[in-house]
Formats: C-alpha cells, structure tokens, sequence
C-alpha cells in the first residue's frame, strides 16, 4: 500500500508537470497579447471517455477542471496516430467550449497501438469574425452574427494538414497570421505531451500510468466529498442580479441559486433564473455535473479548506447541476454566448453568497463581477492592414474577507493577467494616461474591499474601433458582507473633463477619432464588518495612500484626521459614537439602486410574470416577457403594481403577438 500511494503522488506531480509545461509552451510561444500578455488559454490531460485529470493551477486559466470533453471527442470518427482535432462550437462540442472565441484542439496520444488518453487545449482567439473586430458583441442575438462556427473536424489527420480547412479557418479572421500562430503554440503544447505521456508510459508501464490517472480522480472525488458533508444539509437560496442593458430596452435578468446540501452531494438549482435572451449573455452549459463555467466559486471554497486536493475533475464530480433549459443558464441551441463570461461570474458569486451562510469565515464579499476585454481595431499606417488587440482585460477590485481587505485592482476569480502598458503602446497606437487604483471606490468596512482601477487613454488613430464586452456592476454595486458596504459601480466616460464629456455607459461599438480620450473606472470590492470596527491607524494610512479621501474617513468610518494626516484619538471617539447610532449590520448590503429595483420587482409580481409568459410559443417567450416588463416599469410610476395589474398586463401583451389561426 505505501509503494501504491508513493507511486500515486509521483504520478500527480508528473501529470501537473507535464500539464503546466503544455502551458509555458503556449504562453511563450503566442502570437496575441491575449495569449502571450492576458494568458487567455488553457491546457490539460483528458482520458479518452473525456475527463480531465491534469491541468495547471496558475498558468493560463484557473477554470479548466470540470471541462467534459466527452462530446467533442465522439463526435469525430477514428482516430489515428497522427490526428489533431479542432472546434470551437458551443452546441456541437456539448458546452466544452462556450463561445466561438474559445477554439480548442484536441489530440489523441496512442502508446503500443491503443488509445490512451488525449492531449487538448483552448486558444481564446482575438477575432473569428462575426459583425465587430473581436467578434463579440453582446447586442448579438444569434451565434451566426459571433463568427465563424467551427464543428468537430480533424485539422491534421494521420499527421497531414489539411489545407483547405487551414485556410477557410483564417480566411474568415480579421488576423489570420496571429490567429495561426497561436494555433500553432497550442499545437506545439499538444505534442509536448505526447512526448511526455510516451515516457511517462515507458518508464512507469502503461497500466500504471492510466491507472494512476484514474485512481487521483478518484481520490479528489473522495475528498470533495468528505468536505461537503462537513457542511450542514439543507437548502440556501441566494440571488443576484445582470443589468441586462447591453441592447437598448433591456431589463436586469435574475440569477436565482438554490443550493442543496445532501450529505457528500451539492446541487446548484438555478429553477427560477430568468429565461434566455435575445442578446450574447447566454451560458450553454447543458446542465452538465460540475461544469466548468458554473462551479468555481464551489471549487475555490473546496481547494482553500484543503489545499492538498488533487487539482482534477474528480473535484467536481458531487457538483450536479440544474439548469432550465430556455434559461440564460441552459439556453436553447444558436442562442448567441459571445459575452457569456458575465453570466459566468454572476453565476460564481452567487454560489459564493449562498455558502457564506454555510461558513462565513471563508467567504469574501463580492468583488468587482467582471472581466471586460477593452478591444481597439484600427488600420496600420505601414501596411494598411487591420490591427486588432485588446487594450486591456479590465475588473474592480475584490471582496473584503473576514480577516483581510481585498486586493486591489483585481479579482480573487480573474485569472486574465493585465497588459503592460509598454507592450500596449508599442502594439497599438494609443498613449495611455492613467493606469491607477481608483480612489474611494472600496466598499467601507472593517476589511475595506480592493479598489477598482482607473483606465484612461487618447487614441492617436482616426476611425479607431473600440469595443468593451462583459461591462457589469454599472449600476447594481458588489454587495458588502455583515455590516460592510457595498462597493461603488463602474463608468465609462468619453473625453472626461472637457466639453465633450459623454457618459457613454455599456457601449456596443465605439469609433475613436485621434485624439478622443477614453476613460474606464472600474468597481470597488464590497467591505466585510461594519466600518467602524476598522482600526484608525489602518483608515488613515489607506488616506495618505490615496485610496480613501478625508471626507470618506470622517463620514464613512468615523475617523476624524488632523493637519499632519495623524489620528485625533478624541475626535474620533465622539464622531464614531455619533455615527454607531445609525449603524445597521444587514447580512448583505446590495446599495440602494438594488432596493429601489426589488422594491418593485416583488417575489409576488415576478411570480405572476413568469407564469403568465409560461404558455406562450416559445419563440416569443422573451419577446413578450420583455414588453411586458416595460408595461409594468411604466404603471409602477403611475401607482403601486399588484400581482393583478402583472397579469392584465401580460395577458394584453400576449394578445399582440398571438399568432393568427390559418385559414380553413
């Protein structure tokens, strides 16, 4: 039994080793900054019925376990020594990927004449066409506008490339030669690990090697499993809110978890999530066990109670998952997904809500609820041709903890890396003026929230194209935890500070002329505790740091500063007993904008919604659901809604779209 297990441990190590050697090969050898800068990839070991059991911790992207390959790999036929794999589909390759930007390759390792396992990985590619430079856009409303759909196909056969396909993929890229280069990095990284897994298997035996494989999925399966039965069994709900107003008239779509602890079992429910919509904001996850976009805030939790876990997707195998389909969750097949990665973080954070009230003392506030990709196309002035490349992956800051504040400027879940603003400016033409934390944007608290960051820049190019996906958290703030505040929500300001100063909100596409200023100020962390629990000495350092100003320290935490920036001890005893009488310690603080809305958008009148949309065609679902909405939005100001007005309303709604009888 001890060589057993001594033969186990070396084995994960290897299969990590060879994992994360995949990854430097991409990370090294890409072409976009996305790849080589932000580390938009990912890299792992799959057994052939699709699970993966080896994937780097902290290179490229941190949400690769979970990933069920098991679709894409049957959906092509005989597999040969030599073949290499290629799709970027969200419907035909099962939710492996969940945006046509994500291309992944996949290839078949063979050792004595027999499969063994596969080698796969993803490229987040820079453009794949579709209707804007970077191919996203969330005012898509179908997955043939997002770029060019790549079904299961074999790019290499018995070691062959084929041409044709090679070019009809880069034929519909505004970037063929990047887009080829980083293919061919994640190519290179494929074939490391056949090298690898070839030794692997010959100095350990083949049986041995897969067995070990097996055997660790088992074991992190195992141990996930004892750490949810740690927790009590139950039911806990938490929901949150998207904005929803990327496409003009939109509403905000409720994320609704149920979360159900049954001994070493845990079933995210999302039964109650708003339905799909017409616009890129759709997750296809097919409601697959522990997929990958869905269970990282539950698998963050799992690895910082027991960080020896085996890093696989046995983790993820007591993680099941119901997703309506027709839901934003589960969205039924061609529904656009480009930005899907909003509906991704929203889905994290309220699964970390919802286990905060299973065990606080490991749970943080919410942070920032984005990564938004700044992208600027322009033509080159040597070659004329069109540049394409993200300006910078822009998030807030992230929540206060019950013993620590928050990092600034990013997530604890982001794992896209910022873009030195040396390599930006020599690969675009753009002068960057401010790359800061940003002031005062931290919500207050015992542990104050990481600050959010402040992105300004002048294009030097006419007809610059930008474009922003994924913008959250504009209105509705990351909520605070147990007497902490909320965090302050996001802007985007066009030329800031002059008299062309333009708001310009959750823009679509925007065109530059050179010398427009651009300015992103991105969303502070929520605080945890009661700002007046914070100890002076630490609110007056964060003043003469620039994170916090006078006025915030004296009205918000009570500390009343004197000219040298020193503590005044007396001062801030008689401003903190004033404050503590109006001091209320609610679970969660959501800010006001987020009172005002669920003061309208009652449980009873979302309710009686939902069911009066249920019997219509299902085409028209959203369409009615949307009108319907702007109806009662429009009575609320008016008078008070009832449940009654809600379903006069929709029933008068849905006789408008009711599909005439044909004739005879």
């Amino acid at each position: 039994m001890l060589a057993q297990n001594v033969l186990l441990e070396i084995l994960k190590n290897r299969f990590q080793s060879i994992a994360n050697e995949m990854a430097y090969n991409v990370l090294r050898t890409g072409h976009t900054v996305f790849i080589k800068e932000t580390g938009d990839f990912g890299t792992g070991i799959v057994l052939p019925d699709g699970e993966l059991f080896a994937a780097p911790i902290n290179l490229g992207v941190s949400v690769m376990i979970g990933m069920w390959c098991g679709q894409a790999f049957s959906a092509v036929p005989d597999y040969a020594e030599g073949d290499l794999c290629v799709s970027n589909d969200p419907y035909l390759t099962g939710g492996l990927s969940t945006h046509l930007c994500d291309v992944f390759i996949w290839k078949p390792i063979f050792f004595d004449g027999r499969l063994r396992c596969f080698a796969m990985g993803f490229i987040h590619s820079s453009d794949v066409g579709g209707k804007v430079p970077g191919s996203i856009s969330p005012t898509c409303y179908d997955i043939w506008q997002e770029g060019l759909r790549i079904p299961p196909l074999k790019l290499y056969a018995r070691g062959a490339l084929d041409e044709g396909l090679l070019r009809l993929l880069l034929l519909n890229s505004r970037i063929p030669d990047q887009n080829w280069g980083d293919l061919k990095a994640l190519i290179g990284a494929v074939n490391t690990a056949e090298r690898r897994m070839h030794a692997l298997f010959r100095r350990y035996g083949v049986d041995a090697a897969m067995g070990g494989a097996a055997a660790l999925l088992d074991y992190a399966e195992r141990q996930a499993r004892g750490l949810i039965e740690q927790l009590p069994d139950g039911d806990y709900a938490f929901t949150d809110l998207m904005e929803g107003d990327v496409v003009p008239g939109g509403h905000p779509i409720r994320i609704e978890l149920t979360m159900r602890v049954r001994g070493g079992e845990l079933t995210l429910d999302f039964t109650g999530t708003d339905p799909q919509v017409r616009a890129a904001l759709n997750l296809p996850t097919f409601s697959q066990t522990g997929h990958y976009m869905v269970v990282p805030g539950v698998v963050n939790y799992l690895r910082t109670k027991d960080p020896s876990i085996p890093y696989n997707s046995g983790l993820v195998r007591p993680l099941r998952i119901v997703a309506p389909e027709g839901s934003v969750m589960n969205p039924h097949p061609n529904a656009a997904c480009g930005v899907r990665a909003a509906t991704m973080r929203r889905a994290w954070e309220v699964s970390m809500a919802t286990l905060s009230r299973l065990d606080p003392a490991y749970i943080p506030a919410a942070g920032g609820g984005m990564a938004a990709p700044v992208l600027l196309a322009c033509p080159d002035p040597r070659t004329g041709e069109l540049k394409v490349n993200v300006a910078q992956p822009l998030s807030g800051g992230s929540g206060a903890r019950a013993s620590k504040d928050g990092i600034e400027g990013a997530e604890f879940s982001t794992f896209i890396r910022n873009i030195p603003i040396e390599v930006l400016e020599t690969e675009m033409p753009v002068d960057v003026i401010r790359y800061a934390l940003r002031e005062n944007s931290a919500g207050a608290g015992t542990h104050r929230g990481g600050n959010g960051l402040e992105f300004t820049f002048r294009s030097l190019a006419p007809h610059a194209i930008l474009t922003a996906r994924g913008l959250e958290r504009f209105y509705f703030r990351p909520w605070g935890l147990h007497g902490g505040r909320a965090g302050t929500p996001g802007e985007a300001v066009l030329n800031p500070h002059t008299p062309a100063e333009r708001h310009v909100g959750k823009f679509d596409v925007l065109e530059l002329e050179a010398g427009d200023v651009i300015q992103f100020l991105t969303q502070g962390g929520g605080g945890y505790g009661s700002p007046l629990g914070r100890a002076p000495d630490a609110v007056a350092a964060d003043v003469r740091d620039g994170l916090v100003s006078r006025d915030t320290a004296e009205q918000v935490y009570g500390v009343v500063l004197g000219p040298d920036g020193r503590v005044d001890p007396e001062a801030t005893t008689r401003t903190r007993r004033g404050l503590d009488s109006l001091a209320a310690e609610p679970e969660f603080d959501f800010g006001p904008e987020r009172e005002a809305y669920d003061a309208l958008w009652t449980d009873a009148v979302r309710e009686t919604l939902d069911a009066g949309v249920r019997d219509a065609p299902a085409a028209y679902q959203a369409l009615i659901r949307l009108k319907a909405m702007d109806e009662i939005a429009a009575h609320a100001r008016r008078a008070p809604v009832t449940p009654a007005d809600v379903a006069r309303i929709t029933t008068t709604v849905k006789q408008r779209f009711a599909w005439p009888d044909a004739p005879g």
